[in-house]
């Protein structure tokens, strides 16, 4: 089986900045894509940002120039630095990853419990 744990959410003032974590552990061979998903009250969840395996980036337009996902495929870890804050940030941040667990060529898909993320003055 595998966790994804999530880390580093909290309260900050607007303008502020956060870097979230989240690590990867159990049976994993590989992991391919990486990603980070918000949810707001009363929204759907919606992407944040994602990366491959080789360092291949995509952001949403909210978060273009603002947010920066990196991953540490030793540490199985990927990391979203968030600067500039804005209170429409504001919600719980999930991460995600397609991990390979056996022999077999296939991802499975898995999720983080999530971390809630508040920017308010």
């Amino acid at each position: 089986q595998v966790q994804l744990v999530e880390s580093g959410g909290g309260l900050v003032q607007p303008g502020g900045s956060l870097r979230l974590s989240c690590a990867a552990s159990g049976t994993i061979l590989s992991i391919n894509n990486m990603g980070w998903y918000r949810q707001a009250p009363g929204k759907q969840r919606e992407l944040v940002a994602t990366i491959t395996s080789g360092g291949n980036t995509n952001y949403a337009d909210s978060v273009k120039g603002r947010f920066t996902i990196s991953r540490d495929n030793a540490k199985n870890t990927v990391y979203l630095q968030m600067n500039s804050l804005k209170p429409e940030d504001t919600a719980v941040y999930y991460c995600n990853a397609d991990v390979r667990t056996t022999a077999w060529l296939r991802w499975d898909n898995y999720w983080g419990q999530g971390t809630q993320v508040t920017v308010s003055s």
